[in-house]
C-alpha cells in the first residue's frame, strides 16, 4: 500500500504536525508499505527526494505568506511538473495534515477527482491567530470557506485529542473519531541515555543547586513564555531553560541579559530537548494557543518529567486525575504558585509524573496510531 502524507510544512522544520507525519510516514515504511510526503518548497532543498527513512517527498512550489507560517501553493509549470510525478505513483490513501491550508484544499480535491480515499486530521481547537478587527474577521471567514470546500469531497475526519474533535463542530463537520499525536518509547529511551551536550547539562545551567524548569516551544505571546520567565525571576533557587525560536526570543534575550536564572537556548534539536526534559524537576508550558495535542506533553509524560500547564487540548486524556498539576490562568502570580507547588514536594512531583508516564506509553505510541490509521480505510 501506498500511502500520501500532505504535510503544508514538514521537516526541517520544527514543529508538532510535523513531526507527527514524519514519525506516522516513518510507521509506514516500517509496517512494509510506501510513505510519499507532499510538502512545500523550503530554499536549498530539492522538489524531489528520498530520504535516509526511504520517505519519498516531493516539494511543491510556495509563496511563503506569514513569514513562511502559512505558505500557500504557487501554481505553474513547476507545481504542474510536481504533480504529474506524484501521482504517476499509484496512491491507495491520502492522508491530509490540519484542514485550513491551501495545500489541504487542493490536496483534498486532487484525491477526490482521482478517487483515493482520504483521512483529514485536525491538529487544532481554534481559529488561526489573526488578531482582531478585519483581518481576524477575513482570517475566520477564510477556514470556514476552506472546511467548506474540504468538506464537500467527502474525506473521514478525525481530531488529534477529544478537543479537537469538538472544535471541528465549529465547521460543521462530524468526525470520526481521535488519531492522537504520539511518541516513540524506544527512541526516547535512546536519546535519554545519550549524554548531555556540552552547556545543556544540569550542573552548567544550575551550578548552585538550583532547580530546573524547562520550557519547549514557540517564542509567541500565546505559549506564556514572557509570563513564565517572569515568574521564574522572582524566584529564588530556581532556574528556567527555554527552548525554542520565535518573534520574542530577541526581545527575551535583552529583558534577561545578565539573568543566568533565565537561560534561553534557542532552538535544540530533539534529542537535547529530551535530555533536558530527563533532567528538569518541571516542564512548564502555559499556553493560551489552540494546540490539538501537545508534542512536548507527550514527551515529557513519556520521559517522566513532572508537568505543570493549563488544561489544554489532550490533555483530559493524556494526564487524567492526578498526573498533572494544572494552571488557573497564566498571569505570573500563577505560575509562581503552580512552580512552588511541584518543586517543593519532590516526591509527590514524581509520583505525579509516573502516573502521567504509564498512561502516555499504554495510550499514545505511533505503533497504535498508525495501526488506526490503516483500519481506518
Amino acid at each position: 500500500m501506498t500511502i500520501c502524507f500532505f504535510s503544508a510544512q514538514y521537516l526541517p522544520t520544527p514543529g508538532g504536525v510535523e513531526r507527527y507525519t514524519w514519525n506516522m510516514a516513518r510507521r509506514a515504511i516500517r509496517a512494509g508499505h510506501r510513505a510519499i510526503v507532499v510538502t512545500s518548497a523550503l530554499p536549498g532543498l530539492p522538489d524531489h527526494e528520498i530520504d535516509a527513512d526511504g520517505i519519498e517527498i516531493f516539494r511543491l512550489p510556495v509563496w511563503p505568506v506569514m513569514k513562511g507560517r502559512f505558505p500557500v501553493l504557487r501554481f505553474g509549470a513547476r507545481h504542474r511538473d510536481g504533480v504529474k510525478a506524484l501521482f504517476a505513483r499509484p496512491i491507495d490513501l491520502c492522508v491530509i495534515q490540519t484542514r485550513m491550508y491551501v495545500e489541504s484544499i487542493w490536496a483534498a480535491r486532487a484525491a477526490a477527482g482521482r478517487r483515493i480515499p482520504t483521512v483529514v486530521i485536525d491538529h487544532s481547537t481554534g481559529y488561526m491567530p489573526m488578531g482582531g478587527g478585519v483581518l481576524g474577521l477575513a482570517g475566520r471567514m477564510y477556514e470556514h470557506l476552506a472546511c467548506a470546500l474540504i468538506k464537500s469531497t467527502h474525506p473521514r475526519f478525525y481530531g488529534v485529542s477529544l478537543a479537537s474533535c469538538r472544535w471541528l463542530a465549529t465547521f460543521g463537520i462530524r468526525p470520526e473519531g481521535t488519531m492522537p499525536n504520539a511518541i516513540d518509547p524506544d527512541a526516547l529511551a535512546a536519546e535519554l541515555a545519550e549524554p548531555p551536550t556540552p552547556g545543556l547539562t544540569r550542573s552548567e545551567l544550575c551550578p548552585d543547586g538550583e532547580k530546573l524548569v524547562l520550557f519547549v516551544g514557540r517564542m509567541i505571546p500565546e505559549k506564556g513564555i514572557c509570563e513564565l520567565a517572569e515568574a521564574v525571576s522572582a524566584m529564588p533557587g530556581v532556574v528556567l531553560a527555554a527552548a525554542g525560536d520565535g518573534p520574542l526570543l530577541e526581545e527575551l534575550r535583552t529583558r534577561y541579559a545578565g539573568e543566568k536564572r533565565i537561560r534561553l537556548t534557542g532552538p535544540l534539536s530533539h534529542g537535547d530537548i529530551v535530555r533536558l526534559l530527563g533532567q528538569a524537576d518541571c516542564y512548564c508550558l502555559p499556553t493560551r494557543y489552540a494546540e490539538g495535542l501537545p508534542t512536548t506533553l507527550l514527551e515529557a509524560a513519556g520521559c517522566g518529567c513532572p508537568i505543570l500547564c493549563t488544561p489544554t487540548a489532550g490533555t483530559e486524556e493524556l494526564l487524567p486525575g492526578d498526573s498533572a498539576v494544572f494552571l488557573p490562568d497564566t498571569t505570573p502570580d500563577a505560575i509562581r504558585a503552580g512552580l512552588s507547588r511541584v518543586l517543593d514536594d519532590p516526591a509527590a512531583a514524581h509520583a505525579r509524573a509516573a502516573r502521567a508516564c504509564e498512561n502516555a506509553l499504554a495510550h499514545f505510541t505511533w505503533d497504535a496510531v498508525f495501526d488506526k490509521l490503516v483500519q481506518s480505510i
